[in-house]
């Protein structure tokens, strides 16, 4: 076993020594172009509606295949936050995503169905405008939107980082492979900003030339340069290091026996457990309803075409989350073996680093490997147009134009639109001067949170009659407070030491505190569910002409005296 151990050793330093061509960053522009053709196709298709409804909801059209693969919320996080985390601690991480294949169940199929039904009946276009109208309140859309507005800026931030680091190891000649820093501290690094700016000029570009549509469309194009992608790769590594079991006995030699068990290797050796009994629960709930919350996906289930796409749409998109992350725990596995030495901080690059390393020595092996980051690079410019898209909603249909400008031409509206997108790419520019570390914490933190603003104030807004204006408020802001207190106290408790520190979780100073040793969203929905139903029972019923014509059938007309 020993002078196998050796042979892919041997490998995984030859590998480790390739370095990008002109064949990778080709591959990269005809992907960008790509999506821009696409985005202009959908300029058009947009035409035949209202530019509100054409450009935030794209006339409500969405079928079941375009429904399935541009509501995987696949991200940054997907290609780089969640392989570094395999990467790190090992097979573990597999239960720790287990419950995302069950998302499309619970979040289609639980509220789909009803939110879709109620978008038409009010006419709502983004979900801010969904709450105002259901409860017949402006200052309840206007508190989803600034709760949408402040959840999504974390996310957007992660992910103008990762774009920026594909492009980077994309440039020809550059060297990620070397295990080093490649610009010492307090250099320029030219490769990284460079990267930065054709990332935001291009997804920017293509989703304010398209608005919905681009972003739907060009997220099923990526969806399925994903799909081939990662494939591609699986099937790359594992001609590398033999067999997935090989990989295993491998990177525990290097390790521990933490890495092929529970509760996953501590790279630190101070005792930490990633995913203890209590998270390995937690994730339970946070996927799902992380997923079941989210506004993004809740504005594409807004634009379904019927019931039947949103149920055809369950199946295909669990199976295609199956076929994405399962086949990626696997890559970073054997990738512990091809790549066994990145340092603390640059473990987010473990994805493009091995689609360099592993197509070195093939015919058109640079072509191949930009091919395969056209995976990593689509998830991200994916989850940044669906976001630019809300945001840019949030801001012009539910503060400019219901509160400071209401008789606001359509030609207005298409310039703020794009304006706000233009401004919130620099912003998230400027953000990433200094980019964040671990990625995949910003994502948790954003998912937690939206999830414990949005659920349950969602499923109420569904299903509960009863329920009123304060009482959803205070759903919201009692489950978004929860999180974002933990979320102090956790940071906090790792810069002052506060109180006992706990040693679970990720490996970053970017964390919440576990309350009992559970995420804070367990706690959260809760504390959220608890409030909605308390102040909505002590608060004035909603007025029932409003709730009648929501949520009964519209009576028969009466019969007209043909005399």
């Amino acid at each position: 076993m020993t002078g196998v151990h050796g042979l892919l050793l041997a490998a995984a330093a030859n590998s480790a020594r390739g370095v990008a061509d002109f064949g990778t960053v080709a591959a990269l522009v005809l992907f960008i172009l790509a999506s821009m053709w696409i985005g202009v196709l959908a300029n058009r298709a947009m035409q035949s509606g209202s530019f509100m409804k054409g450009f935030f909801l794209g006339n409500r059209g969405l079928g079941a295949w375009a429904l399935a693969l541009t509501a995987t919320v696949q991200s940054g996080g997907t290609f780089m936050g969640f392989p570094s985390l395999v990467y790190t601690h090992g097979w573990v991480v597999a239960l720790w995503i287990a419950s995302y294949m069950v998302v499309p169940i619970t979040g289609f199929g639980v509220l789909g169905k009803r939110l879709a039904q109620l978008s038409r009946k009010t006419g709502a276009i983004t979900v801010p405008d969904l709450f105002r109208e259901r409860f017949g309140s402006p200052a309840l859309g206007l508190a989803a939107s600034l709760c949408i507005l402040f959840y999504m800026s974390f996310m957007m931030v992660a992910q103008f980082k990762a774009g920026a680091v594909v492009m980077k190891h994309s440039w020809p000649g550059a060297g990620p492979l070397a295990f080093t820093e490649e610009v010492a501290a307090g250099e320029f690094d030219r490769a990284y900003f460079m990267g930065l700016a054709i990332f935001t000029i291009t997804v920017v570009g293509y989703t304010a030339l398209g608005g919905f549509l681009a972003a739907v469309w060009t997220d099923l194009f990526q969806s399925v340069m994903m799909f081939v992608g990662v494939l591609a790769l699986l099937g790359l590594v594992l001609a590398q290091v033999g067999s997935v079991e090989e990989a295993t006995r491998l990177a525990t030699t290097q390790t521990g026996p933490g890495f092929a068990f529970g509760p996953g290797f501590d790279p630190s050796r101070a005792g930490h457990e990633f995913l203890p009994v209590g998270l390995a629960f937690s994730f339970f709930f946070v996927w799902v309803f992380s997923g079941l919350g989210s506004p993004a996906g809740l504005v594409r289930i807004m634009a379904s075409k019927s019931t039947g796409t949103i149920r055809r749409s369950i199946y295909l998109l669990s199976s295609y989350n199956a076929f994405i992350y399962i086949p990626l725990i696997v890559v970073c596995i054997c990738g512990r073996t091809i790549i066994p030495d990145l340092p603390p901080g640059k473990t987010d690059e473990i994805i493009p680093r091995l689609a360099i390393a592993t197509t070195r020595a093939l015919p058109c092996g640079s072509f191949l490997a930009g091919l395969i980051l056209a995976a990593p690079f689509g998830a991200v410019m994916a989850t940044v147009s669906s976001f630019l898209v809300v945001i840019a909603s949030g801001l012009v249909r539910d503060v400019y134009q219901r509160f400071l400008n209401p008789a606001a031409s359509p030609d207005q509206l298409r310039w703020m639109s794009h304006a706000v997108m233009v401004v919130v790419g620099l912003i998230a520019v400027l953000a990433n001067l200094k980019p964040v570390a671990y990625l995949q914490a910003i994502v948790v933190f954003s998912g937690t949170g939206s999830a414990a603003t949005f659920c349950v104030p969602a499923l109420m807004l569904a299903y509960w009659r009863r329920a009123t204006v304060p009482g959803v408020l205070a759903s919201m802001f009692a489950g978004g407070g929860t999180v974002l207190t933990c979320y102090v106290v956790g940071v906090s408790n790792g810069l002052l030491g506060w109180f006992t520190r706990q040693s679970i979780g990720n490996l970053t100073g970017f964390h919440p505190y576990f309350p009992g040793g559970l995420d804070p969203l367990v706690w959260a929905l809760g504390i959220s569910l608890a409030a909605g139903i308390v102040v909505s029972l002590r608060t004035t019923p909603p007025d029932a002409l409003l709730v009648s014509r929501l949520f009964d059938a519209a009576p028969p007309e009466p019969p007209t005296d043909a005399h």
